[in-house]
C-alpha cells in the first residue's frame, strides 16, 4: 500500500514527510484492520514529523483522526463486522490494569500507546486499531465530517473540562484552530460565553461566525476577566497572558501535547487569589464516547477543507502556516 512516512523528523517544508510503499498490516488478535476513507490533519502530527516530539517509531505513519471501514479483523474481535464504518482516535491502547486505569484514568497509563505515534496512522490506505479502541460512527454524518472529531473534538472536550467552567461562565481560547473552534460549540451550547484570542483574521471571522462573543488577537485582553481558559496555541508566551486574563479563581487549562518553554510566573498578578495552571494528556474513552455524543445532540460540525491524500506534506505545511481555519482532512486518493 502507499502511505506516508517521517523519514526524518525536521521542518516539513523541506520534505520531512515522504509518501512510500509500506505491507498492507496485519491486525493482531484483537485488532481491526481498517480501510482509510478520509484522516484528520491534527497539530499533533505536525509535532511528529517535525521532532516536538521524540520518536518512538522510526518511519512511522502519523495520522489519528481517521475514519474508515472495517476490512478484516483478528480472531479475537468481536462486535463488527466487515464493512462498518469505524473512527481511529489517538489513544490507542493501555494495558487496562495499572492504577491510573483502575481508578478510571486511562489517559495516564505509563504503557499507553498512541495511534501516529508509537503505531502507523491514517496518512495511509490501511491502518489497524484494538477493537476496543474503535469509535463506532453515526450514520447521515459525511467522513471528513466526522475526521477531526476524534482527536480535535475529543481533546477539546476534555480541555473544557480540566478548565472547570461554572455553568453559564465566561470562556477564553487561546488559538483557533481545529480543536478550539469544535470546543466552542461544545461551551456556546451549553450556554457558556466565549472569547477568541488568536492570531489568525481568518480564524477570529470564524469565531464570530460560531457565535463568540468576541475574537480579538492572542496577546490582547479579552473584553471581560474569564472565569476559565483554554490554551490551545503551543506558544508558552501566552501562558501568562491568559493568566492575567482569568478572574479571581479562575482556571487556565493547557490543551496541547508540546508546549513551547513558558516564561517565569509572577506570583502576585498571574498565580495568586487562588487561580489554576492545569495540564492535559491524552483522553479517555470516556471522554470520546461522551463527546460524539455531545456532538451529535449539539450538531457540532468542523469547518473542513479537504486535500487528497496524496498532497499530505502541503496539508501540514499549510497547518503550519496558518493558512486554513477549522480543519484539513485528508482524504484517500491513493487507493
Amino acid at each position: 500500500m502507499r502511505a506516508w512516512s517521517v523519514a526524518a523528523p525536521g521542518p516539513v517544508e523541506r520534505g520531512s514527510l515522504r509518501l512510500v510503499e509500506k505491507p498492507v498490516p496485519v491486525p493482531g488478535a484483537d485488532e481491526l484492520l481498517v480501510r482509510v476513507r478520509a484522516c484528520g490533519v491534527c497539530r499533533t502530527d505536525l509535532h511528529v514529523t517535525e521532532g516536538d516530539l521524540p520518536v518512538r517509531r522510526p518511519g512511522v505513519t502519523p495520522g489519528h483522526e481517521v475514519v474508515g471501514v472495517v476490512a478484516g479483523g483478528g480472531p479475537a474481535v468481536d462486535g463488527f463486522a466487515l464493512g462498518d464504518r469505524v473512527g481511529v482516535a489517538w489513544l490507542r491502547r493501555t494495558d487496562g490494569s495499572c492504577p491510573y486505569c483502575a481508578r478510571g484514568a486511562e489517559n495516564l497509563c505509563p504503557a499507553s500507546r498512541y495511534t501516529g505515534w508509537d503505531t502507523d496512522g491514517g496518512y495511509a490506505e490501511y491502518t489497524t486499531v484494538p477493537a476496543p479502541f474503535a469509535y463506532p460512527l453515526p450514520a447521515g454524518v459525511d467522513d471528513v465530517t466526522l475526521a477531526p472529531l476524534l482527536c480535535a473534538g475529543i481533546i477539546g472536550y476534555r480541555a473544557l473540562r480540566r478548565a472547570a467552567l461554572p455553568p453559564g461562565g465566561r470562556l477564553g481560547l487561546y488559538g483557533f484552530g481545529g480543536s478550539a473552534h469544535l470546543c466552542a460549540q461544545v461551551a456556546l451550547a451549553e450556554g457558556a460565553t466565549v472569547h477568541v484570542l488568536t492570531r489568525g483574521a481568518a480564524a477570529r471571522r470564524l469565531a464570530l461566525d460560531l457565535g463568540a462573543a468576541s475574537a480579538r488577537d492572542a496577546y490582547e485582553a479579552p473584553p471581560e476577566p474569564l472565569d476559565s481558559a483554554i490554551l490551545f496555541a503551543p506558544v508558552g508566551d501566552l501562558v501568562p497572558v491568559a493568566l492575567r486574563a482569568l478572574d479571581r479563581g479562575g482556571v487556565l487549562a493547557v490543551a496541547g501535547i508540546h508546549l513551547s518553554d513558558v516564561p517565569p510566573l509572577r506570583y502576585e498578578s498571574e498565580l495568586f487569589y487562588e487561580k489554576e495552571l492545569r495540564s492535559v494528556t491524552s483522553n479517555t474513552r470516556t471522554d470520546g464516547r461522551e463527546f460524539l455524543a455531545l456532538a451529535a445532540r449539539h450538531g457540532v460540525r468542523a469547518t473542513t477543507h479537504p486535500y487528497p491524500l496524496s498532497r499530505a506534506g502541503q496539508a501540514l505545511a499549510d497547518l503550519k502556516a496558518g493558512r486554513f481555519d477549522g480543519a484539513a482532512v485528508l482524504v484517500n486518493d491513493l487507493s
